[in-house]
């Protein structure tokens, strides 16, 4: 093993998670795993550096080329350091007709920091993504898991107050 290999390791616990996720599937199918143990890792990491799908793929016992594949095709997943908060905003046809786009560029101006760039704090990313599928509820926007939905200047003030603490 190489010393940068050395450097990534899932931490115990996380490591125990991964077992049990890989022992769920039939020997062989072990990438079938792949998804769950890219969010372990960006759990454990924040994001996903090409050391850390390195890894993950040793794990699997499959190609590096087949980690990035996935992880370079789903959204969710971080290729690039990012801030505590990733705020997705969606940026399609339904939330632009209901005021996305005013409500947007009030975001970008408030964090003083455009899609695809974080804060000098390190608080907040911004990223534009494909439908967030609340297209009667636009604008909308998502953090992990959560969904903030028809969308205010106003309340998006209170949002951002709410995630600085």
């Amino acid at each position: 093993m190489t010393e940068t290999q050395n450097t990534v390791a899932f931490t115990p616990e996380r490591l125990n998670k991964a077992q049990e996720i890989i022992a769920r599937y039939p020997e062989g199918r072990q990438k079938s795993a792949l998804l769950p143990l890219l969010h372990l890792a960006q759990e454990q990491w924040g994001w996903l550096s090409p050391e850390v799908m390195d890894y993950v793929a040793r794990m699997l016992d499959i190609q590096t080329i087949e980690v990035y594949e996935v992880a370079t095709f789903y959204t969710m997943f971080h290729l690039e350091p990012v801030g505590k908060h990733v705020i997705e905003y969606c940026r399609t046809g339904p939330c632009c007709l209901m005021g996305g786009e005013e409500v947007y560029d009030y975001l970008k101006q408030k964090l003083g920091i455009q899609a695809g760039e974080t804060t000098a704090d390190q608080k907040f990313t911004l990223k534009e993504v494909e439908c967030l599928a609340a297209c009667g509820m636009g604008p909308v926007f998502q953090v992990r898991e959560k969904y903030y939905m028809n969308l205010t200047k106003e309340r998006v003030d209170e949002i951002i107050d709410e995630l600085s603490r």
